[in-house]
């Protein structure tokens, strides 16, 4: 008996099935992220006080945009057939090992990560953040393990050198291979704009809440004193809207053989 190889079966099994629910581990994160922002006074909460809190709103916002960045440069280099942004089945016809592939194995679930730990950490609550990392990494570690198990039987060897080499998670761009393809801005503008909507709203949501809420502002005062926040949110919602129409009515960002 095995017990590594019992664990990693066990740790795929979960994956598998955490790949079909994804949406499961955002609705069960709500309840703890309500109690970060609603009950201020809870312990390990209010370590930021002031106009520290909106200067890390906004630096939690531009880090989360860097991990949407990091999504934006692994998307616009890949080719067709390589992943299926779907909950139902996991297709793969073609292994991607070169651009961010060659440097870490999950460049997307590590861009995913950045973004979640910055708006946690945006929250102003340590201990969300803190539950936060340890559910991420539990999440991605099992997420991971399924996919891997995927692409080992559907590429064999090939998978086998190039996960020999290549770290999972953390970077080594010593190991950079130019990708095979030319960057395709249509083609991150196709699969991507959802993600803009996505973090814009969530901080607008976030800072909503701490002003209007805990700091007693009313509506038409946070609006006059600080419209970044709605500023950003109307123009997430822009992009979104013109890109979903593009995509759906029109070939425009269609790109052959991505």
């Amino acid at each position: 008996m095995n017990p590594h190889g019992r664990l990693t079966e066990q740790f795929e099994r979960q994956g598998q099935w955490l790949y079909h629910r994804r949406s499961v581990a955002i609705i069960a994160i709500l309840p703890l992220l309500v109690l970060a922002i609603g009950f201020p006074e809870f312990p390990g909460h209010g370590w930021l006080h002031g106009t520290a809190v909106d200067h890390l709103g906004v630096a939690c916002l531009l880090i989360s945009f860097a991990g949407l960045a990091l999504r934006w440069f692994t998307v616009g280099f890949v080719p067709a057939n390589t992943s299926v942004r779907s909950t139902r089945e996991q297709r793969a016809a073609v292994l991607n090992t070169t651009g961010m592939y060659s440097v870490v194995r999950h460049p997307l679930y590590l861009a995913n990560s950045i973004v979640a730990m910055a708006f946690a950490a945006a929250t102003g609550s340590l201990w969300f953040l803190l539950v936060l990392v340890a559910a991420n990494a539990l999440y991605i570690e099992r997420i991971a393990a399924a996919e891997e198990r995927f692409l080992a039987a559907a590429h064999g060897q090939a998978w086998s050198r190039w996960a020999a080499k290549t770290p999972a998670f953390i970077p080594d761009f010593s190991l950079w291979q130019p990708a095979d393809l030319r960057f395709s801005l249509r083609t991150v503008l196709r699969r991507e704009y959802n993600g803009v909507l996505h973090v814009t709203l969530a901080y607008f949501l976030l800072e909503a809440v701490y002003d209007l809420d805990a700091g007693h502002q009313t509506l038409s005062r946070w609006l006059v004193h600080d419209p970044l926040w709605v500023g950003l949110l109307l123009a997430g919602l822009a992009v979104h809207l013109s890109l979903r129409t593009l995509k759906r009515h029109t070939r425009q960002l269609h790109v052959g053989g991505r």
